[in-house]
């Protein structure tokens, strides 16, 4: 399995206004520059104890460079990223504030700052607070590799984990060296990648993978063409690399498995700024069903082209492919509610009986109310569950070094309670046990669609980003039963 392999300027003009355009080397504590980064919030930013046991908290790699006595009378060993002397620990996000993916990357680093903000003002953990250090990538892999350095330097300037590494080409760039260095990162990417622990030994990836998440959407879109009386037929669409080529092995292992006809196979077709081919080929495919893996500029360039020619297949696609906040106030809109069926990972913005919901919608509101509602907070304030679960972990182990966070994170008992956000994880070393198998199916609804700003939100008027979901954590056949002994795709590097 191993072996398996106009309007973007529109886009990138409207992510670098809504995204923080920050210098590449400045640090940003808690609740800093909100520039573009639409947030809301929580109440006690999910301080539980879910999760964060002694186990795995060794000594393992962990010299006692730092000390500090702990809440409860005992030593602690630190190393880089922990400020002994005022109980600070610091914590770097590598993030895509001015690329293509800079307005939803915004409003997570934003969550994930507030998430902070929550855990500082309610006294930490025994006395210890938490400090963002936030960069800019740009998503250019050259400028995230040295932004990595920055962060992964030695001592109190640098962090104890990265909490946020925006993108499937840095995170796979910088896994090698992150394993080196025992520097313990959460990636925003859902490549099949990081839970091979040859691959991915630092790299705690969060939710299912792209493989897995093609799977599902092509299962269900598969059951509601045949729904509709359509015959079923498939059309796959994506971009080269990590993230294109994993969305486009589950999508074809979906394929084969549910006997659908793949009548166009687009992996990687999408590259350069010309996709008029690519349009025609789907046209002239007689494709009922596309499946997409791409940026939210590309897919509206690729959609609405189509559709405008006259194309009435049902489309999904891996969760960035889509982005409400743009394709949702475009010319298309009415289009996608027709067409588009949502994928993605988590619960949107103001879905009842979530505690975590709950938290981020409170504390949002409350601490950005200039910002505006998004569904993308849930994805920083589950970074930002991981990170307390580990630090808590840590600190009861009296063991804040680096190699000690990476130690946690494998061990076959730790796991982390994401308050209804998602379905709770944990990281057991074998691949086909460690993978998520369950995603989220949203109907894109445009008279829902709804944004307001989160100050603006109240119990009567919550606002939506027009995501209605149809299957929470839904397991399709093919995911279930499938044997994986390891990624659907070899790293591109």
């Amino acid at each position: 399995m191993r072996r398996m392999k106009v309007l973007l300027a529109m886009l990138l003009a409207l992510s670098m206004l809504a995204a923080a355009c920050g210098d590449d080397s400045s640090d940003s504590s808690s609740g800093s520059d909100d520039s573009g980064s639409d947030d809301s919030g929580s109440d006690d930013s999910g301080s539980d104890d879910s999760g964060s046991d002694d186990s795995g908290s060794d000594d393992s790699g962990s010299d006692d460079s730092g000390s500090d006595d702990s809440g409860d009378g005992g030593e602690i060993a630190t190393d880089h990223g922990v400020d002994v002397d005022n109980k600070v620990i610091r914590v770097g996000l590598n993030a895509d504030l001015s690329g293509p993916f800079a307005s939803l990357v915004a409003e997570i680093v934003a969550s994930q700052e507030v998430y902070w903000e929550v855990f500082n003002e309610n006294g930490g953990y025994q006395g210890w607070t938490v400090e963002t250090v936030v960069l800019d990538s740009g998503y250019a892999t050259d400028v995230g590799i040295q932004n990595y350095e920055e962060l992964a330097q030695e001592g109190s300037d640098g962090v104890l984990m990265i909490t946020e590494n925006t993108g499937s080409p840095i995170t796979s760039a910088i896994a090698e060296q992150a394993a080196d260095d025992d520097l313990l990162v959460i990636p925003l990417s859902w490549a099949s990648l990081w839970p091979d622990p040859e691959f991915g030994s630092s790299i705690l990836e969060k939710g299912t993978t792209y493989c897995i998440e093609a799977m599902n959407a092509t299962e269900w879109l598969y059951g509601y063409v045949q729904e509709q009386g359509l015959e079923p037929s498939l059309a796959i669409v994506t971009r080269p690399g990590e993230y294109g080529e994993d969305g486009a092995a589950g999508a074809a292992l979906a394929a084969e498995a549910l006997g659908i006809n793949v009548v166009y196979d687009g992996t990687s077709a999408v590259a350069g700024d010309d996709r008029t081919a690519i349009v025609a080929e789907i046209l002239g495919s007689g494709a009922t069903m596309v499946f997409t893996t791409l940026t939210p500029g590309e897919t509206i360039d690729i959609f609405g082209n189509a559709v405008s020619q006259g194309f009435e297949g049902y489309w999904t696609g891996s969760s960035p492919s889509f982005n409400y906040l743009f394709h949702m106030s475009s010319d298309f809109a009415q289009a996608f509610d027709d067409y588009w069926f949502h994928s993605g990972y988590y619960t949107p913005w103001g879905t009842a009986g979530s505690e975590g919901m709950e938290q981020i919608v409170a504390e949002m509101s409350a601490r950005r109310p200039e910002l505006n509602i998004s569904d993308v907070y849930t994805v920083g304030w589950q970074e930002g569950l991981m990170a307390e679960t580990l630090i808590r972990a840590a600190i009861d182990g009296g063991d804040l070094t680096r190699a000690n966070m990476v130690a946690i994170s494998q061990d076959p008992s730790f796991s982390v309670d994401f308050l209804g956000l998602s379905a709770n994880q944990s990281w057991p070393a074998d691949y086909n046990d460690a993978v998520v198998r369950g995603s989220y199916i949203y109907d894109v609804s445009l008279p829902a669609f709804n944004i307001i700003s989160t100050g603006e939100s109240t119990p009567d008027n919550l606002g939506s980003s027009g995501m209605l979901v149809l299957e929470a954590d839904y397991t399709g056949s093919v995911a279930e039963n499938f044997v994986f002994d390891g990624p659907c795709i070899e790293p591109s590097g």
